[in-house]
């Protein structure tokens, strides 16, 4: 397919919302120039890619301002309106850490009266607290809400499944999915390098009884099952106090941004010494960052004789479970990563995890699955319980739901636990956290 026969994907927003950094990130490249100036980029930036076999030209644009009578804005506003005269589908690009200004109101206004497609996709969304308040932007009137984090890589696979959705299949490409990029976490020397050998059934990891040989993460990718991951190795996290050398503080710091990369995270522990307080920190690395995981308890083969088998496995699951209580949606595995006991299924895990974390439910779906809940088993006080008007879901990895209620007031700890367990239960969102949030429904 040549260049003139793609479909157009536009990217549009006002100065500084991240266009520059979610064009190279759609089309793997540095094309753009990225900078916290705002401004940087001035003339239409066009590059052929593709997702899935799905070939598409890219447009990056200058940021949009209204009312500007200098030279330079004026030309990116022409510039940025003959770009969208030649798009098939638009990405209206704002800011998630920001208000809605009144650019991104007059940019609104003149997208819907383009009759064209529109993605309205909130950037910066890098955490799952960012993530909740996508919400609030359906107040600028667009059906399709997409919460994203460009620099982080953070849900743009599901923006880019919908945006290109109804483009055709190059007959001289195949549909390629991206792995599913896995971190190994936990203290030092917990058996990390030793499972991400056994796991790709190489020697990628150096392995060694010292605490803390591994520094820089290591990464492999494998296929199982025509599903490709990426696994990545980090170093071993200790206490604050107990990382001296530089070079070790460094390699922390690395491991917690390949948390925040990963679709998925393993987080070991050693059977033979039990769950600890540090454990629990370190899993809570990935759990604030809203990843799904698993807990991978290793070593199973050395763990202490008991009289049963099946007596041990709950006991040792009781301890993980009582050492970190806010992992409850997590699944506990025992694997011995020397002797391969256990490790293929690790695999399955993994992807049930991730397809929890991306899954979507439709708003007609949760709707009716609200109507039916029973609300009198919450154990918060009366006036405490809200009445739920309607939800639906605002973003995926963690799966985010917002409840628009009769009151602006935050949900009552039990109450929330409450719809999360409800919603865990109902939807299968086993091995990812769920965020809730309660918005006001105005009447």
């Amino acid at each position: 397919m040549s260049l003139s026969e793609c479909p157009t994907v536009v990217i549009v927003g006002r100065p500084n919302v991240g266009k520059s950094t979610l064009f190279n990130r759609i089309t793997r490249s540095r094309r753009a120039i990225v900078g916290d100036e705002p401004g940087i980029t001035r003339d239409r930036i066009r590059l052929e890619t593709d997702w899935k076999g799905r070939p598409f030209e890219l447009i990056d644009t200058g940021g949009m301002l209204f009312g500007e009578t200098a030279e330079f804005p004026m030309l990116i506003g022409g510039q940025v309106k003959v770009a969208i005269e030649s798009a098939s589908h638009l990405i209206f690009l704002v800011d998630g850490r920001s208000e809605i200004s009144e650019t991104d109101r007059d940019l609104a206004n003149l997208l819907r009266r383009t009759g064209k497609p529109v993605s309205l996709v909130v950037n910066k969304c890098d955490t799952p607290e960012k993530q909740v308040l996508a919400a609030n932007f359906y107040e600028l009137g667009f059906r399709d809400v997409f919460s994203v984090s460009a620099e982080h890589d953070r849900a743009v696979d599901v923006l880019l499944d919908h945006v290109t959705e109804s483009f055709a299949v190059s007959e001289m490409s195949e549909p390629e999915e991206r792995p599913i990029r896995v971190a190994i976490i936990g203290r030092p020397n917990v058996g990390k390098s030793t499972l991400l050998n056994c796991l790709t059934g190489k020697k990628r990891s150096i392995v060694s009884a010292t605490a803390g040989t591994t520094r820089d993460a290591v990464d492999e990718e494998v296929e199982r099952g025509g599903v490709r991951f990426q696994f990545v190795d980090t170093a071993g996290i200790r206490r604050k106090g107990k990382t001296a050398e530089m070079a070790e503080k460094l390699s922390v710091v690395m491991a917690q941004r390949h948390i925040r990369l990963a679709d998925v995270v393993l987080t070991l522990v050693d059977a033979v010494e039990g769950a600890s307080a540090l454990d629990a920190k370190i899993a809570s690395y990935a759990h604030t960052a809203g990843k799904a995981m698993a807990l991978v308890v290793n070593k199973w083969d050395q763990a202490p004789a008991a009289k049963s088998r099946k007596a041990a496995l709950s006991d040792f699951a009781q301890n993980v479970r009582d050492e970190m209580k806010f992992l409850d949606y997590a699944p506990i595995l025992f694997v011995s990563a020397l002797t391969g006991q256990g490790v293929g299924e690790i695999f399955g895990t993994i992807r049930k995890a991730y397809l929890a974390a991306h899954r979507r439910v439709t708003t007609g779906q949760l709707n009716r699955f609200i109507s039916e809940v029973d609300f009198d088993r919450v154990t918060a006080p009366r006036f405490q319980k809200p009445v739920i008007r309607y939800v639906t879901q605002a973003g995926v990895a963690p799966p985010t739901f917002v409840f628009f209620t009769n009151r602006s007031k935050k949900f009552h700890f039990s109450y929330e636990r409450f719809l999360i367990n409800q919603v865990r239960d109902k939807f299968n969102f086993e091995g990812t956290p769920i965020v809730v949030k309660s918005k006001s429904a105005k009447r």
